[in-house]
């Protein structure tokens, strides 16, 4: 499984945080958010996917921010529709779609967005669009019916590790591309613990 850190916001903790060589960095372009992404944003290495987070922004905003940032992958956690995503598309970045969780979910509402996205993101449904720190019930997942790769998301931190060793036995983890993690590895709101981040990737 790949790891993607998000909501990353200072330069320095930017700059460590790459050094471990996570898949994906997330920044968060939505100014309700403490983890807003307000000045530039450091390049990376081609190892890792330079991702932005966007709620119901504009197409013209988002195709602004992947120009001047040179994002590699867009994550919408919006009400973005099948048709904005596939518009969307033409920028030529992955598209990674969110869909919040609780105890049950409506996986028909997947079906149109399967040929316009590259990714489901699965984040657990809370009073903030991401970054609640709470943890979904993963059994819901069993009734995935999709093939298409999707990233784990929602109050992961150190102790989801057994959880996750168990998580990689069921059937529908072999669609797991990517665990996805912030407020659990956060001294303050976007400054990661690198140590933290360093035992859960090695032991991930």
């Amino acid at each position: 499984m790949k790891l993607k850190v998000c909501g990353m916001k200072y330069q320095e903790n930017i700059e460590a945080v790459a050094a471990l060589q996570p898949d994906y960095l997330g920044f968060i372009f939505y100014e309700k958010s403490t983890r807003f992404v307000q000045l530039s944003t450091p390049n990376l290495s081609n190892s890792i996917k330079k991702t932005g987070v966007f709620v119901n922004a504009s197409l013209e905003y988002i195709a602004e921010q992947i120009s001047v940032h040179k994002l590699g992958a867009v994550q919408l956690h919006g009400h973005e529709t099948p048709e904005f995503c596939r518009k969307l598309k033409k920028n030529d970045v992955e598209i990674i779609k969110v869909f919040s969780i609780k105890n049950t979910f409506d996986f028909n509402v997947l079906e149109p967005y399967e040929s316009v996205c590259d990714y489901y993101l699965f984040d657990t449904k809370g009073e903030l669009p991401g970054g609640n720190g709470v943890v979904f019930n993963w059994n819901v997942l069993k009734e995935y019916p999709s093939t298409k790769p999707f990233f784990l998301s929602g109050g992961i931190g150190l102790d989801e590790l057994e959880n996750i060793e168990k998580f990689k036995t069921s059937e529908v983890s072999k669609y797991c591309y990517a665990i996805d993690v912030n407020s659990k590895f956060e001294l303050e709101a976007g400054l990661k613990n690198i140590e933290k981040i360093q035992e859960f990737k090695s032991q991930l």
